[in-house]
Parts: structure tokens; C-alpha cells; sequence
């Protein structure tokens, strides 16, 4: 079954009682039993709903797994995947990743004991490195946030069975239409489902697919454990999302492929982030591993005063000022002050993230009218 078949059809059947051809959304806390322990399945729904069954058996065929695991955000998600590890543990993950990612694994989980490298992972020594006796799993954006790195997935994942490691990929960023890291060797994948999966910017979700029953039932367990899970109204927003997920993202990496090319031409601009762009590092990795180069771009002014990139920010009409991405609309943000302003300055600037840095969130509007709307605002 090819994408945009599984993206309608993939762990979807049409509800038994009622024939509805929308998976229903089963608005319950509990569900009565025959006699105690006689049920048909269902006891309480933080641990299980129907409705959100269906998602997880969903996610878990478009990214080519086993087992969908549902949570409230994306950061639950990634909270649930950092209580498989304990005190004195260490994790290596990418230096240029989102903000939140960042913060609860050096706020949260640090103070726990837990150790944490940030290296540059576009080059695979760096990581080599970084492995000590107390390493347990590599955890990778690609793309990253927001400086569009590309890691090679393939090649990580060789290195981890090498030091029996597990990886993490976030592939928030790219969406199973794009990427699918478990067929390059991931252990998990990782959404904030918040943003491609969904694409309408009405729903806050989080998920993890994987493979292997047995890390999936650790998973479940710290979901019902834990209770971070979605309510039925978010999962059945984010099943309606992802039946035009295809065509959300090829329609917006078209755009972001134009506008990438508008804004390196542009006076004003000093460098344009973009793996679509031959000239990109990660190019022919995010050639290799990718569908097509995504619908997220970054640029710096050569202006570098935090003055000239708020005057940008605040001059757009189409390209609306506000944290997060993948929506249909298109968003225009501010990396240092907005998604990334709980990472320290030195540590952001070792990665690019400077004052003058703007990064867009490419939606599905007209191209013509998006670089309009930028031209106007750089002008």
C-alpha cells in the first residue's frame, strides 16, 4: 500500500455499530463490564480508547512500524521515552535541536543524574566521541531546529547497534511522508503531532512508533503509568489531519523550495538554511533519505541587530508572527527569543542561532503571494 493510500485508508475501518465511515470519538472515562474483569476490552480510558487505538495502529503503518504510542504533546512523548533510563545514564543528542527538547532533558532530567552531550551530528566522529560505558541512547533531529542540519540516520544507526545503543529520531520536522527512520535502523520515531500529522493548528498531540514489541510495552505501561495521554477529540483531530498529510507537505515543500530560492537572491539576506540548495552540506544525505527537502526555512540578515529581524518579523501580513510549524498557514518566528530562548546564548550561538535569525514555517498558500508578502517585509 503506497502513502496516500495508507494516509486514508492504513488501521481505518468504518465503526462496526454504525457503519460511520470517521472513526468515532469515543467521549467516555469508563466503559461497563459484563462481570468483573469480563469486558470488551476497554476498562478505563486513560488506558485505553478506541478512538485512540486507531491513531496508534495508523501511525504505526505510515511509519512503517509495529506499534503507535499516543501522548498529550510531543514533549510528553519524549518524557515517556526519557523514563526508560535512570540516574547516571548518559544520552547523546544533536547541539542544534528544538528548545523544549533541550530544556527537559538538561532542567528536568538532569537534575536526576541523567548526563547529556550535545554534539554536532553532521559528522559522524563527533558521536564516536562522545560514546562512554554510561551511554545508552543517540537521540537525533533531522532536519534540525532550526539551522536545517541534516544528520544521516543510516549511518547513526550503524555506529549504535556497533555500542549496542538504541536511537531516537524526531522526525517532526520531515513527517512519515518525507522520512521514515525505522527503515533506516531507528528504534524510535517521534512526532509532535501538534505540528505536520495535524496541519491545521487546532490540536496539541504527541506520538512514538517503534518496532519491537518490547520496548513498545514499556512504553504503553509509562502511558498508562503516567497518564499523559491525549483526550479522543485531539486523536480524532489528528486522524482527519494526516488524511492530507500528502498532499499538505508536497504543496508546502514546493513553496519553501521557491521562497528558499527568493530569499537567497535577496540583498537584505546573508545566509538562507535550506537542504533543497546543492550547495547545503546535508544535500545529498537529505537526497538519499528524504522524499523531498521539506517546507521549513531559516535565513540571517545581513543586519545582525536583533532590530533589523524584529522589524522583519513584526512587517509580514501572510506570514503570521507565532511559535510552531506544519500548519496549513504559513509562520514566521524568531528562534533566539521564541523556541529556543530557554537554551543558553553561548550555546545557541555556537550552532548559528544569532539575533538575525528568523526561521519560516512554509504553509500551503499561494508561493506568489508568500514572497510578495517577504519582499515587502525585507524591503
Amino acid at each position: 500500500m503506497k502513502f496516500a493510500t495508507k494516509a486514508i485508508h492504513a488501521g481505518i475501518e468504518p465503526d462496526q455499530s454504525s457503519g460511520a465511515i470517521m472513526t468515532p470519538i469515543f467521549q467516555t472515562s469508563t466503559y461497563v463490564q459484563d462481570a468483573p474483569g469480563v469486558h470488551k476490552g476497554y476498562e478505563y480510558a486513560r488506558t485505553q480508547n478506541p478512538t485512540r487505538n486507531v491513531l496508534q495502529n495508523q501511525l504505526a503503518a505510515l511509519e512503517n512500524g509495529q506499534h503507535g504510542i499516543c501522548f498529550a504533546s510531543g514533549l510528553a512523548a519524549t518524557d515517556a521515552i526519557m523514563k526508560l533510563f535512570q540516574s547516571g545514564d548518559h544520552i547523546i543528542s544533536c547541539n542544534d535541536l528544538y528548545g523544549g527538547t533541550y530544556r527537559i532533558f538538561t532542567k528536568v532530567y538532569g537534575k536526576f543524574g541523567m548526563e547529556f552531550s550535545f554534539v554536532d551530528m553532521t559528522n559522524i566522529a563527533n558521536i564516536e566521541n562522545a560514546i562512554n560505558p554510561k551511554t545508552k541512547l543517540i537521540w537525533i533531529e533531522t532536519p534540525t531546529n532550526p539551522m536545517l542540519n541534516i544528520v544521516d540516520i543510516a549511518a547513526v544507526c550503524e555506529l549504535a547497534k556497533k555500542h549496542n545503543l538504541l536511537v531516537c529520531v524526531d522526525n517532526t520536522f520531515a513527517s512519515p511522508y518525507l522520512q521514515t527512520p525505522l527503515d533506516l535502523g531507528a528504534d524510535f520515531v517521534l512526532h509532535s503531532a501538534t505540528k505536520y500529522l495535524g496541519g491545521h493548528s487546532d490540536v496539541i498531540h504527541g506520538a512514538i512508533v517503534v518496532k519491537e514489541k518490547a520496548l513498545a510495552d514499556q512504553l504503553y505501561f509509562i502511558q498508562n503509568a503516567s497518564g499523559a495521554v491525549p483526550g479522543p477529540q485531539d486523536c480524532f483531530l489528528i486522524l482527519r489531519g494526516i488524511k492530507t498529510l500528502h498532499i499538505r507537505v508536497e504543496r508546502a515543500c514546493e513553496n519553501a523550495e521557491k521562497i528558499a530560492a527568493f530569499l537567497a537572491s535577496h540583498p537584505a539576506v546573508a545566509t538562507v538554511n535550506y537542504p533543497g540548495f546543492a550547495s547545503h552540506p546535508g544535500h545529498n544525505i537529505a537526497k538519499k533519505q528524504m522524499k523531498k527537502f521539506g517546507a521549513m526555512v531559516s535565513f540571517s540578515l545581513k543586519d545582525d541587530r536583533i532590530e533589523a529581524a524584529n522589524k522583519v518579523l513584526s512587517s509580514t501580513q501572510l506570514f503570521s508572527l507565532a511559535e510552531s510549524l506544519g500548519g496549513v498557514e504559513s509562520l514566521i518566528g524568531h528562534p533566539a527569543t521564541m523556541t529556543h530562548a530557554s537554551i543558553p546564548l553561548a550555546e545557541r550561538q555556537k550552532t548559528g542561532v544569532v539575533d538575525s535569525l528568523i526561521r519560516l514555517s512554509v504553509g500551503i498558500e499561494d508561493a506568489d503571494d508568500l514572497i510578495e508578502d517577504l519582499k515587502k517585509a525585507l524591503g
